[in-house]
């Protein structure tokens, strides 16, 4: 047996998950809030996962030295929980069913920084711990390799898992990344992968240049190919004897047609469409790619984002999950309908999730119950019984009663435009003028902000914050119009709506204009390093962690894993253009005005990180005033974000000492 890897002949008697008893009511509030890893650990249990019949459930708990591992439960039986797969020196990290004898599973990064992996590789294994095969390499050597010693057929570390098809075999459907050696015009590829012989089919025969995203039918198979150069998309469709022929061309960064998501039994094709200034999921003719009149699912203020619920059995569109303010499920099934009704009415207070893959036949169903005060808990429910059982009690020291309340609003900024804010409150609630962080998203392009129980804001909560979250332009999710408001607008008009959500904050009476601080991480990093330069009428300190510092670097540094198609065309449309806006590009570098700064800063990067690398911030250290008062920290083997459990305590703490010098309670105004 390999020294890291642990089989089925491992004892399951130390895995400590049990079925629990049903949820007790909340004990009073603790004088002392949770520590820094009670926020940042991992739990016990998470991501219960069901087999396609329902028998089954694969779930990812606690082994041996503290890894997270592949454990399935038989609820037939319920016969104790069994470990099939583990690393002593990596965690699984995502896992999925193929049929009910095997599945597939990544690995990610030890939680306790000892061990680091390049890439997340696949595995597969038979559910009583047999039948193990790597399938795909993840680079480094100490992560134990299962594959035979002969004929190895591994592929690649530049290959990931794209998809399970759902037909019950032993094939999943996995793509190429290209590599940042490989020539422009290489584009991303797809391959079956039989998970038992290693064998694998290209799927790739006779696709264009420039490939970057594919959509598969309901079986999995390839219909339509969409590629993106030099700012332009063309979707290419699939004919009947399996060339790809040219169907559409669009604007790759603001579409005008609609964009194919699905493609069901009898040809049936779903995709995204503007609909009164959002997008929203319509069915598509499947010869034009023109939309039906009225949405499948539509929701005003918000922009299409979820997933649709297929029963390959039944050949049916269930349902179609969601998200809006809470995320959501659209049942277009009756029986899924009552089903959910039920669990409702017995999980009060949460968005209740219903997890299945056959779900009108399946004997048990797995819901995720979520909340914003509380980490997600896992229930069983078994549909003829209509019965309810908790798969594992919650983390004892993140009670519900110590949390912050998580609430949207829709405030104006200065110019009339509309934007969502995230607000978490102090547990209890805000009273009076409270000492206030303004955390922002990174990316900046994406939705940053999740009603869900979220570590970060609830951590500050915790220490007596209110936080407040802005969805600023530029932003996505939320209609063209707050997205388009922010092309070109680094350090102008999203920068003053963080301004603004603070002012609105300050209106209602919450936060306190003496006492707030601005942070972020990515292009968050750069919106605090901005507000340092800029505003420093309004903050009191920023934190900054992997953060962008200058523009021009974005374009210019050749080891960023930004591609060369967004550095030519997209950074040029949506951020700046270096060759006509190089004024603005100097006004809103962070680097270029480093020594306006006057106020306190805390600034953290990852030496491993290549989508910020830790130059943006050795340079504006080093671009700062003498007397510049600076925290500075380096995580060595971290990369755009902090993964390990001991750089959150480590960053985490250095925070909360750094706010409670600057805007605490017993800070000098």
């Amino acid at each position: 047996m390999p020294k890291r890897w642990v089989s089925a002949a491992f004892a399951t008697a130390t895995l400590l998950l049990t079925l629990a008893a049903p949820a007790q009511t909340t004990p009073a509030v603790a004088a002392k809030p949770p520590s820094i890893a009670d926020f940042f650990k991992r739990p016990q249990l998470r991501a219960p996962k069901l087999s396609p019949s329902g028998r089954y459930l694969a779930i990812q708990a606690a082994g041996r030295d503290d890894r997270m591992w592949l454990a399935v439960i038989d609820l037939q039986t319920m016969a104790a929980p069994k470990f099939i797969a583990g690393f002593t020196d990596a965690d699984i990290a995502s896992h999925q069913w193929l049929n009910d004898e095997r599945l597939v599973f990544q690995i990610s990064n030890s939680q306790d920084g000892t061990t680091r992996v390049g890439a997340e590789g696949l595995w597969a294994v038979d559910r009583d711990g047999s039948q193990s095969r790597q399938l795909i390499k993840n680079q480094w050597q100490f992560i134990s390799n299962t594959a035979p010693p002969v004929n190895d057929r591994r592929m690649e570390a530049n290959w990931t898992l794209y998809r399970v098809p759902d037909d019950g075999s032993n094939e999943v459907v996995v793509l190429r990344r290209p590599w940042s050696t490989d020539p422009e015009y290489t584009g991303v590829q797809l391959a079956r992968l039989d998970t038992r012989t290693g064998l694998s089919k290209n799927l790739s025969q006779g696709v264009p240049d420039h490939t970057t995203s594919w959509v598969l039918d309901w079986q999995g198979e390839p219909r339509l190919i969409q590629t993106f150069q030099q700012g332009q998309s063309q979707w290419f469709r699939r004919d009947a004897n399996g060339r790809w022929q040219p169907w559409f061309e669009d604007d790759g960064y603001a579409p005008k047609r609609p964009q194919p998501l699905w493609i069901g039994p009898d040809g049936e094709m779903l995709g995204e469409a503007s609909y009164q200034g959002y997008d929203a999921l319509f069915r598509l003719d499947p010869e034009t790619g023109a939309r039906e009149p009225q949405p499948l699912l539509s929701a005003k203020g918000y922009s299409y984002s979820g997933r649709l619920i297929f029963d390959p059995i039944a050949r049916r569109l269930l349902g179609v999950r969601y998200e809006t303010d809470a995320p959501g499920t659209a049942w277009l099934e009756p029986t899924m309908k009552a089903i959910q009704a039920d669990i409702d009415a017995r999980l009060p207070g949460t968005v209740n999730l219903i997890e299945c893959q056959r779900c009108l036949d399946a004997a048990n169903l797995v819901i995720t119950a979520m909340s914003d005060q509380r980490p997600p808990e896992y229930f069983l429910y078994k549909p003829a019984a209509k019965s309810l059982e908790r798969l594992a009690p919650a983390p004892p020291a993140l009670k519900p009663s110590l949390m912050g309340q998580r609430d949207y609003h829709r405030i104006k900024a200065r110019d009339g435009l509309e934007m969502p804010v995230l607000v978490t409150q102090p547990a209890g609630g805000v009273k009076g003028r409270t000492p206030t962080v303004v955390l922002v998203h990174g990316g900046p392009y994406v939705r940053g902000t999740h009603w869900r129980w979220e570590p970060m804001a609830q951590f500050l909560a915790s220490r007596g914050y209110l936080v407040l979250e802005p969805e600023y332009r530029g932003s996505t999710g939320y209609g063209w119009q707050l997205f388009h408001a922010g092309w070109k607008q680094w350090g102008l008009g999203m920068q003053d709506d963080v301004a603004d959500t603070l002012a609105w904050a300050v209106e209602q009476g919450w936060a306190d204009p003496q006492r707030a601080c601005i942070m972020g991480a990515s292009y968050g990093g750069y919106a605090a390093m901005m507000g340092a330069v800029t505003q420093g009428d309004l903050f009191k300190c920023a934190i900054n962690w992997v953060g962008v510092t200058d523009i021009g670097l974005m374009s210019s540094i050749h080891w960023s894993d930004s591609s060369e198609e967004w550095k030519r065309y997209g950074m040029k449309r949506l951020v700046a253009d270096p060759a006509i806006d190089a004024e603005q590009m100097r006004r809103t570098s962070p680097l270029q005005r480093a020594k306006e700064i006057r106020m306190p800063l805390l600034m953290a990067y990852g030496g491993e990180d290549r989508r910020v690398p830790i130059k943006h911030g050795t340079d504006m250290k080093a671009a700062l005033r003498p007397e510049q008062e600076v925290e500075w920290v380096a995580y060595p083997e971290e990369g755009h974000g902090w993964f390990n459990l001991k750089t959150n305590e480590d960053f985490w703490g250095r925070v909360e000492l750094f706010l409670a010098k600057h805007i605490g309670a017993a800070a000098k105004p």
